[in-house]
């Protein structure tokens, strides 16, 4: 399962923030960031890498940036300060590492219909009689320190952002919390035990928890709250909104990664499978099937070589069980946990409608 990312945002509805200015913010302070990065380059070498490092940028739909914008307005933070739009700048820029490592682990070919960066750099290579083995570990080699660099901006980024030490130091705790729980949450991604073994679904729900729901929605938010001073309750309540809404986030990335239309995805449906991805759709298909659907599944994921009809023979295994109408019931049930925390939350109202948006986009996008 690879990280997760993008949230398409809805019209918007009477009293609630004005997303697509809050996204275009974000977008002017990240290029300003890197033309300064371009103007104080050490070396010409950084000169391409942040060239592929603003191609990367362009695709992104600025979720976490936006849920700590209604993080800091629920706390009662000014919707138009420019220091909040700094930090979800950088936080864009440790999602950006993110996604570059997470495809290097993966292999994965596209991302946002484009080259993933690891295989940009392996085109990129400039040897022209270097063979394919060696081109592929130059662009993962680079891919990886380009993402090193990514977390290290992100925390300059955040450092320059204007807001005082004392309001950075009140959402540290939120940002170290954020940063260890999704390496956790991609170690167990990588380290499981056999896809098929018994606790494969726990440990398919271990990684939603740790890598995807609290670092795609619930830190953001808290870490926006923080900065403008929220108390426990509304940093709980924040959480009461997130966790569930993360853990559906991840669910509807599960099912587009093998059901969705990689025109609107920019993403292969047949990635995850040849990984032999531990999610939950694919645990609860494993425990469902029958012996012959187990042999099938045995051989088909994780095979690197997985074509069109073998995904196709995934899909119809799946569908068979019914692992893909209950994964939509869990959407479902996690949503009206959603909204029902939403109710009860100590928050602006502004930052309450706003939310509720984001809600129902996140939980049923297409992308």
């Amino acid at each position: 399962m690879r990280v997760s990312e993008e949230v398409p945002c809805g019209p918007g509805v009477s009293g609630s923030l004005p997303l697509e200015r809050i996204k275009a913010d974000v977008d002017e302070s990240l290029d300003v960031f890197m033309r300064a990065q371009t103007a104080k380059a050490t070396d010409a070498c950084l000169l391409p890498v942040i060239e592929v490092i603003d191609g990367f940028l362009a695709g992104g739909k600025r979720v976490r940036p936006l849920f700590c914008v209604c993080g800091w307005v629920a706390a009662g933070g000014d919707a138009d300060a420019q220091p909040v739009r700094e930090v979800g700048a950088a936080l864009e820029l440790f999602h950006t590492f993110a996604l570059i490592h997470d495809d290097v682990m993966d292999e994965s070919a596209s991302r946002r219909g484009r080259p993933t960066v690891h295989r940009t750099f392996a085109e990129r290579t400039g040897r022209g009689a270097a063979e394919p083995p060696e081109a592929e570990r130059f662009g993962a080699a680079a891919a990886i320190l380009v993402g090193d660099l990514c977390m290290v901006w992100s925390d300059e980024l955040l450092h320059a952002s204007g807001l005082s030490p004392e309001q950075l130091h009140a959402a540290r705790p939120l940002i170290d919390a954020m940063r260890t729980e999704i390496m956790a949450g991609q170690y167990l991604d990588v380290d499981g035990d056999d896809e098929n073994a018994a606790d494969a679904l726990d440990r398919a729900w271990r990684v939603i928890r740790q890598k995807t729901a609290g670092y795609t929605v619930t830190r953001p938010l808290q870490i926006g709250a923080a900065l403008a001073g929220a108390d426990a309750a509304l940093l709980d309540a924040c959480a009461a909104y997130g966790d569930p809404l993360g853990e559906a986030f991840q669910l509807r990335d599960d099912l587009l990664g093998v059901f969705g239309d990689p025109a609107v995805t920019g993403k292969s449906t047949k990635d995850d499978l040849r990984a032999g991805k531990r999610t939950v759709l694919t645990a609860l298909t494993w425990q469902r099937a029958g012996a012959s659907e187990r042999a099938a599944l045995r051989g088909l994921l994780g095979n690197d070589e997985l074509d069109e009809d073998d995904a196709d023979q995934v899909r119809a295994i799946i569908r068979a069980t019914g692992a893909d109408r209950s994964v939509e019931d869990m959407i479902t049930t996690r949503l009206a946990r959603v909204f029902t925390a939403l109710d009860n939350a100590p928050m602006a109202e502004s930052a309450r409608r706003t939310l509720a948006e984001l809600a129902q986009t996140a939980a049923y996008r297409q992308s």
